[in-house]
């Protein structure tokens, strides 16, 4: 997993990062847009890579943590008292679409549409392949967002799209100049989507696996300052995304067997972070454990953007949510697993409190 993720020249991410998207891009049936970074390879990457990570400083970071704590509290306390909730429904994707609105400056009424339609684009039908394909997706997804680019160009504010819009920076010509219109709207889509799904997930995990471990349970309740050490072993423990593709560029060999130029392979990260030479007793969650690093978010020059922001949100989702109910029990008959191309949870995750 480490050597594929560092060796970017020979298992590339311009290709596709979707097994069920590679075929398709690497076949030229659809262009990526410029600046969708998952999807691409040094140096377009870099120079990507660092225009959008202006959305992760760690002032912004530090500004956004009382707005999601406010709203994690907002979203919770009607629900004190109604003897349960639902943990995706009810927290889980709201905190995400949320905060990444926050950032982007996306009234909150609209958010709600806006997810729905990315989540519609990634999950899977029965055929195992998208329901919605890439390139209607990206169309689709770029019309809901046009709009506000447009109107935050006159009216700029302190948030992901002003900075955007105003952004400078020297592109591979050697020009410096700003983003165009099209450019900002591509990076826009892209912290949409990524920002949204896998931190739903998180949260569904936090709320089904200490209902498995209710002794662990009990001590996050007792000592709420192990919530940032239990979302590290939530992420190890079951990884919101556990498989990400690369096409391969030459000839290459694994455990004696060839994988031939043109193949794709799966890079099975979750399957990595149960690895018992680095995590002793994989298969136990353990929220003391001692943690290093893990690969929830990826290695190497893919290691995930916004990491830091699926902490935040995980962190203050779960304190709140321990603050109000240290106990829980799930309504497993009524539970909906999720199933989408790269990403693994819960749809729907009822508990009774």
């Amino acid at each position: 997993m480490q050597r594929s993720s560092v060796d970017w020249e020979t298992y590339v991410s311009s290709k596709g990062t979707v097994l069920e998207l590679v075929k398709e891009i690497a076949k030229g049936s659809f262009e990526v847009p410029p600046g969708s970074i998952i999807f691409e390879d040094p140096p377009d990457h870099d120079l990507h890579r660092g225009l959008l990570a202006r959305a992760f400083t760690p002032r912004r970071m530090k500004d956004l943590e009382p707005k999601v704590r406010e709203f994690c509290a907002r979203s919770l306390d009607p629900l004190v008292g109604a003897g349960g909730f639902d943990f995706v429904r009810d927290l889980g994707a709201p905190v995400p679409m949320r905060t990444i609105g926050m950032l982007l400056g996306i009234p909150e009424q609209d958010q709600e549409a806006i997810r729905q339609h990315i989540d519609e684009g990634l999950r899977l039908a029965e055929s195992g392949v998208p329901s919605l394909s890439m390139e209607r997706m990206v169309q689709d997804q770029s019309g809901a967002f046009q709009e506000y680019i447009d109107w935050r160009a006159d009216h700029p504010s302190d948030d992901v799209m002003t900075d955007l819009l105003r952004a400078e920076f020297e592109d591979r010509a050697g020009t410096r100049r700003q983003l165009t219109r099209e450019e900002v709207l591509n990076y826009v889509n892209l912290l949409a989507a990524a920002g949204n799904e896998t931190t739903t997930r998180l949260i569904g995990w936090a709320g089904s696996v200490l209902a498995e471990h209710p002794d662990q349970r009990k001590e996050l309740a007792d000592d709420r300052s192990l919530v940032p050490n239990t979302i590290e072993e939530l992420l190890r423990y079951e990884s919101p995304s556990p498989i990400q593709a690369r096409y391969v560029t030459k000839d290459v060999e694994h455990h004696g067997e060839i994988v031939p130029q043109g193949s794709t392979i799966a890079l099975l990260s979750a399957a990595a972070n149960r690895d018992e030479r680095e995590f002793p007793d994989p298969d136990r969650f353990d929220i003391r454990r001692n943690i290093s690093h893990h690969l929830a978010f990826g290695y190497g020059v893919h290691f995930c953007l916004g990491a830091s922001l699926a902490r935040l949100e995980g962190r203050i989702a779960l304190d709140e949510v321990m603050k109000r109910f240290p106990t829980w029990e799930v309504d497993w008959d009524n539970a909906v697993a999720g199933r989408t191309s790269t990403v693994r949870g819960w749809e729907s995750l009822p508990v009774t409190t």
